[in-house]
């Protein structure tokens, strides 16, 4: 994907395309990169889901509010709106990155989207950043529910995929990185039915397991 069809597909053509290319530039591929723009479009995004969801439901208390928010900003839901950006086709990696499959990484692509947030307010002003945002994040509010209880991540696979009377998903350990004290581990969910394959992290198996599911969901609904 081009820059042009990026800035189509987000709703704004920068009027500083620098701001974009830094947005677009991965730690790996040198400086400057987007580490400080994710971390600018982390806030804007929490700012603009908040006012989304005062608006949209004025009966939760904040706590609720807060619950839902917290669904809506992780990496999951970012991860989905990258993939409807087609976002790994734009973006700056360092050969070794680009080599590992760095550009279809949902923790890179997440980032990769808060920066992009954070280019647009820097290049047309808060007002115009959550009109990208608020477009960008229709589909997922319109499936915010707040009535129904929080399920985790296998457990809404799981149901997902029987209620379309398909096989439920398998897990399987890939690695796992560093020390003894300090472990992470990184855990596949298979769909093979449907072609999918997602790759969870964290500091237990279960905490993989339940990313790689939250992954393949955020997929499976793109699909």
């Amino acid at each position: 994907m081009t820059a042009d069809r990026l800035q189509a597909s987000l709703g704004h053509v920068f009027a500083d395309a620098r701001l974009l290319e830094e947005a677009l530039t991965h730690r790996s591929f040198g400086q400057p990169n987007n580490e400080r723009f994710e971390f600018l479009g982390d806030s804007i995004l929490n700012c603009v889901m908040s006012i989304a969801l005062f608006e949209r439901f004025g009966e939760l208390r904040e706590g609720e509010l807060s619950r839902v928010r917290a669904s809506l900003v992780r990496q999951d839901a970012l991860y989905r709106i990258a993939l409807g950006l087609q976002l790994g086709d734009c973006l700056r990696l360092g050969e070794g990155e680009l080599k590992s499959g760095g550009n279809r990484r949902p923790s890179i692509l997440a980032d990769a989207v808060e920066a992009l947030f954070a280019a647009v307010f820097l290049d047309a002003g808060f007002a115009r950043a959550k009109e990208v945002i608020d477009r960008l994040y229709a589909p997922l509010l319109a499936e915010v529910d707040p009535r129904k209880p929080s399920k985790d991540p296998k457990t809404a696979l799981q149901e997902w995929l029987q209620a379309r009377r398909m096989a439920v998903p398998t897990y399987s350990m890939v690695q796992v990185l560093g020390e003894a004290h300090a472990q992470e581990f990184e855990v596949a969910c298979e769909i093979p039915k449907m072609g999918v394959r997602t790759l969870g992290r964290g500091p237990s198996r279960r905490i993989a397991e339940q990313q790689s599911a939250e992954l393949a969901l955020a997929a499976l609904r793109k699909t």
